[in-house]
């Protein structure tokens, strides 16, 4: 399986903040945004990454994450022009990612929750062993802003909808999927929507129509952010502060996460943490290595 991952787009709801800088770079806490969507991949223990970006930074991606090498993993970049939706991020990444299974995350998306690494790897098994689609719901106050998904009493899917006018649940897919191997098919076979996007949904409902996309709500034991409007970024930082104060964890901690799959050594921590050894994140790596905890 392969991870891929979208940071591109525009970041309009996040402007003027937005219009010199990628979001995805932006802090949220003490690390960049795009560190929570790749710490997923790394929970889900998928070293074959493909990110989608703008053309304007190729250079800034390469100098925050390089290949990968540093993490063990290889990351190979893909350039998407103009925003064109959700799908298209995968029309253009078709050469590296067909044929394979993929882990797709919204580089925007932050999620936390006792039991998340066991999810993840759970959900990649099925995936890989009975094939379809996975997304999770996430119950919101505003479902007019999401993409909705429609369950039946049992909890099988029954509809999804973009950013529907009249609800029909609160359950938000979140930016977080699985998918096999036909969703290239599926995408390629899709037309744009009137907002003249490429839209996820209309993959889910190839899958739907299919009977093969299935959905998992998340309950009270987890915590989802949309990072990409000013009060849910404001509030994705000051969730990880929190935490990260009170229990002294850190979260979307790459290095960390690498270093207990087994993809670095301690050599290679101390090196990563070196650089960074005045400020507590670095200090943070280092005390891993010291304390082995």
């Amino acid at each position: 399986m392969k991870a891929l991952i979208l940071a591109g787009g525009s970041g309009t709801r996040l402007y003027p903040v937005t219009i010199s800088i990628n979001k995805h770079f932006l802090p949220i806490y003490n690390k960049p945004m795009i560190y929570y969507a790749l710490s997923l991949v790394f929970l889900a223990k998928i070293r074959e990454i493909v990110i989608v970006i703008t053309p304007n930074d190729i250079e800034n991606f390469k100098k925050l994450l390089g290949y990968g090498e540093k993490f063990g993993v290889n990351i190979e970049y893909k350039i998407q022009e103009k925003p064109k939706g959700l799908a298209h991020g995968i029309l253009v990444s078709q050469d590296s990612i067909e044929g394979h299974k993929i882990f797709m995350v919204l580089g925007d998306n932050i999620l936390f929750g006792h039991g998340l690494t066991e999810l993840l790897e759970n959900t990649k098994q099925a995936i890989e062993k009975e094939g379809g689609a996975f997304i999770f719901g996430y119950y919101v106050k505003d479902p007019h802003r999401f993409g909705i998904i429609e369950f039946d009493k049992n909890g099988e899917v029954l509809s999804i909808e973009e950013k529907p006018k009249n609800p029909k649940s609160h359950y938000a897919a979140i930016g977080v999927y699985f998918f096999d191997e036909n969703v290239v098919d599926y995408v390629k076979n899709i037309q744009p929507s009137n907002r003249g996007e490429y839209e996820i949904t209309s993959i889910l409902e190839e899958y739907l129509r299919v009977e093969k996309l299935k959905a998992k709500i998340l309950g009270r034991g987890f915590a989802w952010f949309d990072a990409g409007t000013h009060d849910s970024f404001l509030e994705a930082g000051e969730f990880v502060a929190t935490i990260e104060k009170k229990t002294g964890l850190m979260i979307g901690c790459l290095e960390e996460i690498a270093y207990r799959n087994g993809w670095i050594d301690d050599q290679q921590l101390i090196k990563l943490a070196e650089p960074m050894k005045k400020t507590e994140y670095g200090k943070y790596l280092i005390n891993l290595v010291e304390s082995k905890i």
